[in-house]
Parts: C-alpha cells; sequence; structure tokens
C-alpha cells in the first residue's frame, strides 16, 4: 500500500515509518526541516516538505495514496506541559489540521485514515476497568481530541474506514517528561498529582508504533492503545525508582493538585484503560505488558546512552 505519514519524526511517528517501511508498503512521511527529512529518507521513506494547515497543498500531497495516518501533534516539553497556553499548538493541529487531512484524504479516495488520540480522557472509574464505549471526559487541556476524532469519524461516515488510536501516556527513553520525572525522583520526589491508588495507563513509544502498523487492518472504530497492566500512581513511581537503585519518592499532597491546572486534574484521575478490543481486532500485543517491564528497559536504555 501506499500510505502517507503526519508527524513522522515524532516519537511515535519515527518508530512507526521503518515498520512500515519493512513491511513492504511506500511510505510518504512529512518532515518539518531538512535534517528530519534527510532522516526520513534514510529510514526508506519519501520525505515531504508540507504546511498541514494549507488545504490545496495537503489535497494535492495525498493523491494517490491509500491510507493516511496523522499522528501529527505538538506536545510541549517536560515540565513546560502543565504551563497555560502550552498546549495551544497542539490544539490547532488537532482542531483545524485533522479535518483538512480527512477531508483531503477523501478527495484523493484513499481507503483508510488513521488518527492519533489520547486514552487517558476518561473520567475517574476508580478500580473499574474502563474501555472504548465509555464516554470521554476531557479537560481544558485536551478537549480538541475530540475535533481529532470527529475527523476519523467524518471519514467513516464516507463508506471509508476511519480508526481512532486512543494512546496511553506515553513513555520511553527519548521522551523529555520521563528524564524529568526521573530527576524529581532521585530528589525524594514524583510529580504525579492525584491519588496514590489511582490507575494510571501507559503505553512505550515502541508499542504505539506497532499499533498504528495493526491500524491497518482492523475494522472502522476506536481502539485503545495502553498496556495490558495499568499500575497505581504508588506503583508506577515506586517501579522507576527501584530500577534507579533510589528510594520510593513522595507524592504531592491533594492541595497541589489544583496547581498542576487542568493537565493535573487529568492525571489525578484513576483510569483503569482496557486495550482487549485491540488484541481482539489484531494481532498486537504490547512488548512492556506493563511499567513493571517497561521502566527497567527506559532506565537501561538512558544508561546504555550515558542520560541516566
Amino acid at each position: 500500500m501506499r500510505i502517507f505519514v503526519t508527524g513522522a519524526t515524532g516519537v511515535v511517528g519515527r518508530r512507526a515509518v521503518p515498520l512500515l517501511v519493512a513491511a513492504g508498503h511506500r511510505v510518504s512521511a512529512v518532515g518539518r526541516s531538512a535534517a528530519k527529512r534527510a532522516a526520513l529518507d534514510r529510514q526508506g521513506a519519501t520525505p515531504l516538505e508540507l504546511d498541514l494547515f494549507a488545504p490545496e497543498a495537503v489535497r494535492r500531497a495525498v493523491v494517490g495514496h491509500d491510507v493516511i495516518v496523522n499522528l501529527a501533534t505538538h506536545i510541549p516539553p517536560g515540565m513546560r506541559a502543565f504551563l497555560p497556553g502550552a498546549w495551544r499548538q497542539n490544539d490547532r493541529i488537532r482542531r483545524i489540521a485533522a479535518e483538512i487531512l480527512a477531508n483531503a484524504a477523501l478527495a484523493a479516495g484513499a481507503d483508510r485514515f488513521v488518527q492519533e488520540s489520547f486514552a487517558p480522557a476518561y473520567p475517574d472509574c476508580g478500580d473499574r476497568w474502563i474501555d472504548e464505549t465509555t464516554p470521554l471526559a476531557p479537560v481544558r487541556y485536551n478537549r480538541t481530541l475530540l475535533d481529532a476524532e470527529r475527523a476519523a469519524r467524518i471519514f467513516t461516515d464516507s463508506g471509508r474506514t476511519g480508526v481512532v488510536l486512543r494512546f496511553g501516556a506515553f513513555y520511553g527513553p527519548d521522551a523529555e517528561h520521563v528524564r524529568d520525572l526521573i530527576r524529581w525522583i532521585r530528589r525524594g520526589f514524583a510529580p504525579l498529582p492525584g491519588p496514590a491508588a489511582s490507575y494510571f495507563s501507559s503505553a512505550s513509544h515502541d508499542d504505539a508504533a506497532a499499533a498504528v502498523v495493526a491500524a491497518l487492518g482492523v475494522p472502522a472504530g476506536t481502539y485503545n492503545v495502553v498496556d495490558d497492566e495499568p499500575l497505581t500512581h504508588r506503583d508506577v513511581v515506586d517501579t522507576l525508582a527501584g530500577a534507579l537503585g533510589a528510594p520510593p519518592p513522595r507524592l504531592p499532597p491533594a492541595w497541589l493538585t489544583p496547581v498542576f491546572g487542568s493537565l493535573g486534574e487529568l492525571l489525578s484521575r484513576s483510569e483503569r484503560i482496557s486495550n482487549r478490543k485491540l488484541r481482539s481486532a489484531a494481532p498486537w500485543r504490547p512488548a512492556f505488558p506493563s511499567l513493571r517491564e517497561g521502566w527497567p528497559a527506559v532506565v537501561a536504555a538512558l544508561r546504555r546512552s550515558g542520560k541516566a
């Protein structure tokens, strides 16, 4: 198949592109800089420079492709994610660019449209499992994921196959927020707001990239891309501390949660999210069933690179 990928140089895209190429697909991939386009070329993709907010240019670029995969985001790095206005560009991508891409894909006759989204936008459900039938309850900072998901539904409503991948909270050795968390834990504190018993649903960058490939063969619909076993906040930080050889860190007191803004409000929820639907629809299985396996792998990779 001919596959068009946006967000191709992000933490998931730069893993998904070589997987798609290795599977025998012809991949066109968008890169915002000459260096990033050169990296895509080395991966075996056809690199493109494209303004995702220019409808005519997008229409021309997607012609001849069977599948459009929209992984474009603008995630604020590290603790800057908690600052006011930090998510403005990400909102614009999800609100405007996703619709432009979906409409261009329809006009070009593409068969499938895959749209990234975010799984930790469900309500607090305590220790109950959450699946895709649970209505979303986004907060201010990520409300525009509803616009991004709507683009995929428009594609499906037009008789094609629209797929939404609701990714869990990403982690990996190249994630700045992970390195920030490690620095905090070594100081004895973990800035993860919410009760210690709240569940946290994550997904490694590698497992997310594998889900993108799996999305080429699933029926239209929405799929949670998360670990098999969500951990509680206490276990999330203690497991990372153990991999680092550090003592269990303190978690923020309840009164501090409002200081983290709407992102803190979301992170404080207990979201025990299930991946059963994707596992049933595709031969996808997370390489890291939980952070119990994922954190040691991340720490080992950072140590090999001299960054831990």
